[in-house]
């Protein structure tokens, strides 16, 4: 099978089992996903979403938050995973958009990374649920996924699955690819122990069919 034939394959699959594939981030403007996704680096969505309603209670946007004191900050997110540096990055963050943007995220994904705390994975995040562009983020879930399937080959970043990516998936399919990938990882190719048993995809998954050739052997 060639590459161009296992991503229709794939993407038939998800069409058709995963019609609506979304963040399960909570927000209402750009703003309030770029927090979101700031914080859960490390952090589960569902934890991020307990933390951001007090959160946005209390900074609604981004010149509230600018005006913040860290220790202010750090209050409110302190049960997320690593507050100290998060806090330090949504005032940075916060600042920057004031200062440079005039409060507004901007689209573009080399401009989002000028922002603290925001890499080329949140940026994509940015670009393709808050404005629908074709970009692609490369969490832990879809490196492992794409990897896994056979998505991407021999990639040792994620700069280098994220290419391979969207050189596969068409263009207008990126963003729901994402989500794609994401739950699927989050919800069945899971890192340690994958349920292979409850996935769709195992005709297609060249992990899947090394690791029967194993037990084959063993066997």
């Amino acid at each position: 099978m060639t590459r161009k034939e296992l991503f229709k394959q794939v993407i038939a699959y998800f069409e058709e089992h995963m019609p609506i594939a979304e963040t399960e981030l909570h927000y209402n403007s750009p703003y309030e996903l770029l927090v979101a996704v700031i914080l859960s680096a490390q952090c589960t969505d569902k934890r991020v979403n307990i933390i951001t309603p007090p959160f946005f209670e209390r900074f609604p946007d981004a010149l509230a938050l600018a005006l913040a004191e860290q220790d202010e900050v750090f209050e409110l997110i302190r049960s997320c995973s690593y507050p100290n540096n998060k806090a330090k990055h949504l005032l940075g963050m916060a600042r920057k958009l004031v200062s440079d943007f005039n409060g507004i995220v901007p689209s573009d994904i080399e401009q989002l990374q000028k922002l603290p705390g925001v890499g080329r994975k949140t940026a994509n995040v940015i670009a393709s649920v808050v404005f629908d562009l074709p970009a692609m983020a490369v969490d832990t879930h879809v490196f492992r996924v794409a990897a896994r399937i056979g998505l991407s080959v021999d990639a040792r970043t994620p700069l280098e699955t994220e290419k391979q990516l969207v050189k596969y998936f068409p263009e207008q399919l990126l963003p729901k690819a994402h989500h794609w990938l994401i739950l699927h990882g989050r919800y069945v190719c899971l890192a340690r122990k994958p349920k292979c048993e409850e996935c769709g995809l195992t005709s297609l998954c060249k992990w899947y069919a090394l690791n029967q050739t194993k037990t084959i052997v063993q066997g």
